[in-house]
């Protein structure tokens, strides 16, 4: 199974009041943003991550808490582990992948659904005139709805959880 998340922020004590989140600090929020990863996401399935996965120099501590074992990281702009917009070595021995924005084509009813990721929100993707998606992360909600097929996937806006890609095609859907 197919997972999407962004903007976890783990270690980072500043976005719990940034974004109101509900934690009383930031030990809750890794512990339950974590909870709420292996809860759902299975060994075998993939997590995309879609950017701000961790605060400094944190990731490694932070990714070997997941019990996934394919998590791909698109770069976020709070990713530290980066010089020049390009990943360091250390961000490919930690996750499976690492990108800038990807471009998957899972199966979904039959027939491959082209899906951009992307840290940022994007007004226009490849493809996105003959109907492919843009998954996203970054806005923590912020952005209003504009009518395309674009979808926010960060913990923000679904209830500190990744969501599946059952659910994504039920929001594109609606």
């Amino acid at each position: 199974m197919e997972w999407f998340t962004s903007d976890t922020h783990w270690g980072h004590a500043n976005i719990i009041k940034h974004c109101n989140r509900p934690f009383t600090d930031v030990t809750e929020m890794d512990a339950v943003l974590l909870d709420n990863i292996n809860s759902v996401v299975k060994t075998n399935d993939t997590l995309y991550h879609l950017g701000d996965f961790s605060w400094k120099k944190t990731a490694a501590r932070y990714r070997e808490k997941i019990r996934c074992r394919n998590v791909i990281l698109i770069l976020g702009n709070h990713d530290p582990q980066t010089k020049n917009g390009q990943p360091l070595d250390i961000l490919h021995e930690i996750f499976s992948q690492v990108f800038v924005v990807l471009r998957i084509r899972p199966l979904i009813s039959g027939s491959r659904q082209p899906i951009i990721l992307s840290h940022y929100a994007m007004r226009t993707w490849h493809g996105s005139h003959r109907g492919s998606w843009n998954l996203h992360g970054h806005s923590h909600g912020t952005l209003p709805g504009n009518g395309s097929k674009s979808l926010d996937v960060g913990v923000d806006q679904h209830n500190y959880s990744p969501i599946n890609l059952e659910t994504v095609t039920n929001l594109m859907n609606q």
